[in-house]
């Protein structure tokens, strides 16, 4: 029976067999190779390749440039997620307005850094931020808010700030068609009978509108804390992961001591190899945690 079934269908699994092999050579593989090298002691640029067990994750765990780095991706996390998706919530709720005129231009306006390349974004703004001829440093000058030029991208304490208000900057627009998305979910009989019983403004969207749009945000959420992780093209472009490592993300330590390290020593491909595969681990943790909870979302919902 089941021989019969799959040669009824042979067509349809004929049809999914390229996707299926792209995926096993830029997916699956990759994942698999990375756990083995992870349990290796190996350059990447010669044979000499020695099993090392979980040694590599042992030192990886006494590594405080790991933490470090690891910590850097938390705290971006954490800095972009919930003011990303705050602001892009109060726009989608202003230009979900059917009385709203232009609403369609400043979509569009919001949403153009999505579709402009990083690597673009990443220059144009270390020009704007730059101290010394930077336009931004140059108008708060000129209006006397600062009393000499401020190195946004040059000092510790403002460098991870002002790549986090960048990224916000560029991703805006994509949640923002997230949210409105999940607007457009919303009856507008739930909207009449609101306002009849005297529920307008923030009240509205708060105890009318989210409580509908809760599954959808959960999914929001998970898609921009997934996205937030990888911020390897804007944050290279940008610093490098300086200065003095105050930008190095994990993405960026993982390159760095696989590829291009710095203190003249070999490359670690296997050492690299377990920091990607522990992050991995992390990233996937978060998003089961997540998925957890838009199923009971989604499940509240429907008993609603």
């Amino acid at each position: 029976m089941r021989a019969s079934g799959l040669y009824r269908y042979r067509n349809h699994y004929l049809m999914l067999l390229p996707g299926l092999v792209l995926a096993g050579m830029f997916v699956f593989y990759p994942i698999l190779a990375a756990v083995y090298f992870s349990m290796h002691k190996w350059s990447g640029f010669n044979a000499d390749r020695v099993f090392i067990g979980l040694n590599n994750f042992v030192r990886l765990f006494n590594d405080p440039v790991f933490w470090g780095a690891f910590w850097r991706s938390m705290i971006f996390l954490v800095g972009t997620v919930p003011l990303q998706m705050a602001l892009s919530l109060v726009l989608a709720v202003i230009l979900n307005n059917r009385l709203l005129k232009l609403s369609t231009f400043f979509r569009t306006f919001i949403f153009l850094p999505v579709v402009t390349p990083v690597a673009v974004i990443g220059v144009v703004w270390t020009f704007l931020l730059s101290p010394f001829n930077g336009p931004i440093n140059g108008l708060l000058l000129d209006i006397g808010l600062i009393s000499r030029p401020v190195e946004f991208l040059g000092a510790s304490d403002t460098v991870m700030p002002s790549v986090i208000g960048v990224y916000i900057w560029k991703w805006l627009g994509i949640t923002l068609i997230y949210w409105l998305a999940a607007l457009q979910t919303v009856p507008d009989e739930v909207y009449d009978a609101a306002r009849i019983d005297g529920c307008k403004g923030a009240r509205l969207v708060w105890f009318v509108v989210l409580p509908i749009i809760l599954p959808f945000a959960v999914m929001i959420l998970l898609i921009s804390a997934v996205a937030a992780l990888n911020v390897f093209p804007l944050i290279m472009s940008m610093t490098n992961g300086g200065p003095f490592f105050a930008s190095e993300v994990m993405e960026i330590f993982i390159y760095r001591t696989a590829f291009a390290t710095t203190d003249g020593s070999l490359p670690r491909l296997g050492y690299a190899a377990a920091a990607g595969v522990f992050f991995g681990a992390v990233v996937l943790a978060l998003t089961a945690v997540q998925a957890a909870i838009s199923r009971r979302a989604r499940a509240g919902s429907a008993s609603r």
